[in-house]
């Protein structure tokens, strides 16, 4: 299980950010295309791009903005942006049943492309959607003990 913390709300083309640390709202920004799925972070972590663990919430609850939600990871969905790796965690509220792969692929796939068509030095690639182990696996790899910066 896993706790993550909603920055985006589903069918929403505001961006949120927050201070990973303290969850404190920061600004907010237009994007290019709604938010297929509730989307934020898992804190105590850090992920290769310096910031904390992306994460898609695949459901069809209505997650607001600062919502913490206990979840189940399901997949690893790998990610370049600007050539950094910057995989995504997808997961399920504790409870909920994961949908298959390859029906969510494609909606996954057009919202990256779509979210950062023409902003420079944004360039993203979608690669494989792995298995739960794989997400773990990675979640493991990016752990950080509570209060290490």
């Amino acid at each position: 299980m896993l706790r993550v913390f909603i920055e985006n709300e589903a069918g929403s083309d505001v961006k949120h950010h927050h201070d990973e640390e303290t969850l404190m709202f920061l600004r907010a920004e237009r994007v290019r295309a709604p938010y297929p799925f509730p989307y934020g972070f898992v804190p105590e972590t850090r992920a290769p791009d310096g910031d904390c663990v992306d994460c898609f919430v695949i459901t069809g609850r209505a997650l607001r903005t600062g919502d913490l939600i206990d979840c189940e990871p399901f997949a690893l969905m790998e990610q370049t942006e600007a050539g950094l790796v910057d995989h995504n965690i997808l997961a399920v509220p504790v409870g909920e049943a994961p949908p298959d792969l390859e029906t969510l692929r494609p909606t996954l796939v057009r919202f990256v492309a779509e979210v950062f068509a023409g902003m420079p030095g944004r360039e993203t690639t979608v690669g494989r959607l792995l298995p739960a182990e794989d997400a773990l696996a990675y979640l493991h790899g990016c752990a950080r003990a509570p209060g290490e910066g």
